[in-house]
């Protein structure tokens, strides 16, 4: 018998479907990741090279500022040249929304709240996209808003966003222009999420997911996994970004691990380990640490438990593939829920690594590179 898909909480809400670059989006693929690079776009090989660390990170889409002619002058080397799928991120200057499509990026993100008279030149945009098969992200966001919203709304409430980006997108399906997807950013997850909820209602547009300014890396991983989490719980989401004031990568490894997390996506390598208590009589958060990162880079999906007592310690042990259920200054070592050695607590963290390199010898790898980790 063929295994069965895990579960998921809802099935994807339906959407038209989009092409970035190779990558589908909308409920017809699976949820795509995006980052943002830091680097100067004009700086070609820079931004190249945090292009690679991004694609080794298992992200699958990357989105790179352009603010001037230099930056402009580099995307079509940048378009070439990456492995993954480049979006432009185009604000104030139409004229760059056109050189991107020129480049031959994979999509235009396009922000009609700040970008000079953007509604008059949606013709020339839709023409020159279709002619040159480029998708465009509508990227309604809170801080930049059209005036003729604000004045009617006095803030960036759910309706705003998503009456301005109803709008925009009407101007582009009037002129037969269908592949673009639709982002309603805020920095408040209440607020993003009914955004989201609204716009869903709204029409069948793929929608990219965002807590725009969502803050330092602990708070904005909170915040973004608490809205991601209940929109897509519901099947609303075709493509994310976790916005985090943090090396990209990390924006990366948090939304992978969201996805993984609801099964939106297949899971890799887990470290399943007790937050440890009075109860524990080994040093936890050492053996995770050093298991989590002895394990580092493997892309099997295997369940390692790392546990220090006897309470949850054997039961979580035997239900992962690999696992330890430590206590007394030594560990019961289970492979597939049945004991084969105690070791000493010195050997502990030995044990399980060449266990599971062993293990995954005979394991077929998952897309994606990092190791995930979750405390239970």
């Amino acid at each position: 018998m063929p295994a069965l898909p895990p579960p998921v909480l809802s099935p994807r809400r339906r959407t038209r479907q989009i092409k970035v670059g190779s990558v589908g989006v909308g409920s017809d693929s699976p949820i795509s990741v995006q980052s943002m690079t830091t680097t100067l776009t004009s700086d070609v090989n820079a931004t190249l090279q945090q292009i690679a660390e991004l694609t080794a990170t298992g992200c699958d889409i990357v989105r790179v500022a352009c603010p001037s002619q230099d930056d402009a002058d580099a995307l079509p080397a940048i378009a070439q040249k990456s492995q993954i799928p480049v979006i432009a991120d185009i604000h104030f200057q139409p004229k760059y929304v056109f050189a991107a499509i020129d480049a031959g990026c994979a999509a235009v993100r396009v922000n009609p709240g700040n970008i000079r008279k953007f509604d008059d030149q949606v013709k020339e945009i839709a023409r020159a996209a279709k002619d040159r098969g480029t998708s465009i992200r509508i990227g309604v966001n809170a801080g930049s808003l059209d005036k003729r919203i604000m004045d009617k709304y006095g803030k960036a409430t759910p309706e705003a966003l998503v009456e301005s980006a109803v709008w925009e997108a009407s101007l582009f399906e009037e002129h037969d222009f269908h592949d673009f997807k639709i982002s309603v950013k805020h920095n408040d997850p209440v607020v993003m999420v009914r955004a989201y909820e609204l716009l869903a209602e709204a029409g069948d547009w793929p929608l990219h997911l965002g807590v725009t300014e969502a803050g330092p890396a602990f708070q904005g991983t909170i915040k973004s996994s608490v809205a991601f989490g209940h929109l897509l719980s519901k099947g609303i989401g075709d493509t994310i970004r976790v916005s985090l004031s943090a090396p990209p990568v990390e924006e990366v490894k948090v939304g992978l691990q969201i996805l993984e997390s609801l099964n939106l996506k297949p899971r890799r390598l887990e470290i399943v380990s007790c937050p440890s208590c009075g109860r524990a009589q080994v040093d936890v958060y050492k053996l995770a640490e050093e298991v989590t990162a002895g394990l580092e880079g493997m892309e099997v999906p295997l369940r390692v438990a790392v546990m220090g007592c006897v309470v949850n310690g054997p039961g979580e042990a035997r239900e992962a593939d690999l696992g330890v259920a430590s206590g007394n200054g030594k560990g019961q070592i289970f492979v597939k829920g049945e004991v084969i050695k105690t070791v000493p607590e010195s050997m502990i963290v030995e044990t399980l690594i060449e266990e599971a390199m062993r293990l995954a010898e005979g394991m077929e790898p998952v897309e994606g590179s990092e190791a995930s980790v979750s405390v239970s």
